[in-house]
């Protein structure tokens, strides 16, 4: 039997073996090899057979329902994640790291060894600073740092994982004002193909710094905590405003000439809805107080050239805009998530999980009276589907596309293709084909779309190529190996 302190030079020799060229032996772990991984573990290991295995397997997608691991290691210290990595080194074993499991692609798991950082989601805050675990969902940073009056710019899923997020850049709700997720990243640790756990930072290992801020999760390494620099919060007021489908390209046209250029304290999206009846809605968030919103409301009506059928404006706290926006607004911070026992769930979780399939683009110029009515005519389609677009401009636009490495700085606002029914794929697809002359060949890492052809160039620009240098130099022989790896 193989203890836990001779587990680690094993492994240890092993991992530096293969980053030195010796060969070893790479038939594949046997059962006690697993075994022994197990019990070198802080953590816990899950494999086939094992009565929390279904559970464990499971992403946010239940599309990928079919795939099973060898193994689910949840891990609670980057130790645990260092010896993952010897294991799947020694044994040529695939491994895909998990955070919140919400890839859109499947690629939150394989069938391989499953490395879930979900135990390590601590966040403590200090003097404008947060340290955040990258298993933490959103849902419980923001409920955490609430307790300071304090807060991240993030997005709206609640039970997305904050590694994930913050890898690929991190469009959200305040991004006009604080900018992206990445943009608050102050430093990292991250634990690299050969088991090094560094620490990255404009001063440490900069260009992995970089990458990490916009480069994608899971090209580089297993990130582990994350530091923010947080904003103070304040009250401020939400707005939903919904017209009849008979308006939705007047909508379109007054949004897309309104939202990217309105002041950094408003942030908006415009939904297109076919779920299961035409909807045009355009719904946000205003970090102020309600009359200033109301008055720039009234410029985009004014642009629409009528009034809203149903109209909501209303203060509210922050924590309690981030759970209406995580359409949380009934339930507690614990009933916000998905149900279970498992690192990352609650057993008062109300949260479901879904079928989809997505797709997404970049807008740079607004769309031509013909693209709008070709995007429209995309949305009334048969089926349930929606088109969603988020306002980008302010704090994002103000970062120069290659000081991360998120390019798509000039971009006016991003769109996502969402479907989720039968033939949701097929949907998805055309619709995104249709689209492509009018929004071009710009795509969002953490909508990661396996079917694009130059991905490189869509999600990454003209930052390829250093992305391509940082993966060469941390990740030589290529252990992190997804379908679009850098």
């Amino acid at each position: 039997m193989i203890d836990r302190r001779s587990f680690l030079r094993v492994s240890a020799l092993a991992g530096a073996a293969a980053f030195s060229g010796t060969a070893f032996a790479a038939a594949g772990p046997r059962p006690a090899d697993w075994s022994a991984l197990g019990r070198g573990l802080d953590g816990k290991l899950i494999r086939p057979g094992d009565a929390s295995y279904d559970n464990a397997r499971h992403v946010f997608n239940s599309a990928f329902d079919s795939t099973r691991p060898a193994g689910v290691a949840y891990c609670t210290t980057a130790a645990d994640v260092s010896e993952c990595l010897a294991f799947a080194r020694r044994y040529g074993v695939p491994v895909t790291s998990r955070s919140g499991g919400h890839s859109y692609a499947g690629w939150s798991t394989g069938s391989g060894l499953v490395v879930d950082v979900s135990p390590m989601s601590g966040v403590s805050y200090s003097g404008g600073h947060a340290t955040v675990g990258a298993g933490a969902r959103l849902v419980d940073v923001y409920a955490k740092l609430a307790a300071h009056d304090v807060s991240i710019p993030a997005g709206s899923c609640p039970t997305v994982g904050v590694a994930g997020l913050t890898l690929g850049g991190g469009i959200g709700v305040v991004s006009r004002q604080y900018g992206l997720t990445c943009d608050a990243l102050e430093s990292l640790k991250i634990v690299t193909a050969d088991g090094k756990v560094l620490t990255c930072s404009p001063s440490s290992h900069p260009d992995l710094y970089w990458a990490s801020r916009g480069g994608g999760g899971g090209n580089f390494g297993v990130a582990t905590s994350f530091t923010f620099r947080t904003h103070p919060t304040r009250s401020v007021t939400l707005f939903f405003l919904h017209w009849p489908w008979s308006k939705a390209a007047a909508v379109l046209k007054a949004w897309q000439a309104w939202a990217p250029s309105a002041p950094d304290a408003m942030w908006s999206n415009c939904h297109l809805d076919r779920d299961p009846s035409l909807d045009v809605m355009v719904g946000g968030l205003y970090l102020g107080g309600r009359t200033a919103c109301e008055n720039l409301l009234q410029k985009l009506v004014d642009r629409v050239g009528s009034g809203p059928a149903t109209r909501y404006v209303a203060t509210s706290a922050y924590d309690h805009a981030m759970m209406v926006e995580a359409g949380c607004a009934s339930m507690s911070v614990a009933q916000c998530h998905r149900p279970g026992t498992l690192p990352g769930q609650n057993p008062s979780g109300k949260l479901v999980r879904d079928s989809f399939s997505a797709k997404s683009h970049f807008a740079y110029t607004p769309l031509s009276s013909a693209g709008i009515k070709a995007l429209l005519a995309q949305v009334a389609a048969p089926g349930r589907h929606s088109v969603m677009l988020d306002a980008l401009g302010g704090a994002v636009g103000r970062v120069r596309p290659d000081a991360t490495a998120f390019p798509h700085r000039k971009a006016l606002f991003s769109v996502q293709y969402y479907s989720h029914f039968s033939g949701a794929a097929g949907w998805a697809r055309t619709a995104h084909a249709a689209m492509r002359p009018y929004f071009g060949d710009h795509a969002y890492v953490n909508y990661i779309d396996p079917e694009l052809k130059d991905w490189r160039q869509q999600y990454y620009g003209a930052n390829a190529a250093r992305l391509a240098q940082v993966k060469a130099a941390y990740d030589p022989g290529r252990l992190f190996r997804l379908p679009q790896s850098v």
